[in-house]
């Protein structure tokens, strides 16, 4: 039986439908390495062009999406600012898949369940391809920041606690 090249994910099925340019990396996923800094490595990648894709609930506005650096740390007071909140909290990784679609380890900010309002580090704008979930464990999509921009409506603001 052939292998097949890679499986269509939503994420990829919708970048597909927008035209957008991609390539496919996989790699073994695991549990105990489910970490996003574990994608750097399997692939023999620059920490600052994978980026983990994290999901909040605002306050005010609901579920909000956020890609950082995978290396980083999300800053939850300016979490807050950018997207109209008073306070943002992560999503519990239980509630993540019946949210998004996705499993933990396997969140693409591309083809959730609905588009929420999404938000990329500012970090990402300047690069000419970043890395991020396909939508499967153990699955990287390597994209330009600035086509994935455009498919899920997100905004480019300082996310980290480091800026």
């Amino acid at each position: 039986m052939a292998k097949e090249k890679h499986k269509k994910t939503n994420a990829l099925r919708i970048l597909d439908t927008h035209h957008v340019v991609y390539t496919i990396n996989e790699y073994e996923w695991t549990e105990e390495r489910g970490q996003g800094i574990h994608v750097v490595e399997e692939l023999d990648l620059e920490p600052h062009e994978v980026f983990k894709t994290l999901v909040g609930k605002g306050d005010k506005t609901g579920y909000v999406v956020f890609c950082i650096p995978v290396a980083e740390e999300l800053d939850m007071k300016q979490a807050a600012r950018v997207s109209g909140n008073k306070s943002v909290e992560l999503v519990a990784v239980k509630e993540l898949l019946s949210i998004t679609g996705y499993m933990r380890g396997g969140c693409s900010p591309v083809g959730m369940k609905k588009l929420f309002p999404t938000y990329f580090d500012a970090t990402m704008e300047s690069q000419e391809a970043v890395y991020v979930s396909a939508g499967l464990r153990g699955m990287q999509m390597r994209v330009n920041p600035q086509d994935l921009q455009s498919v899920v409506h997100a905004t480019f603001v300082p996310l980290t606690m480091d800026h």
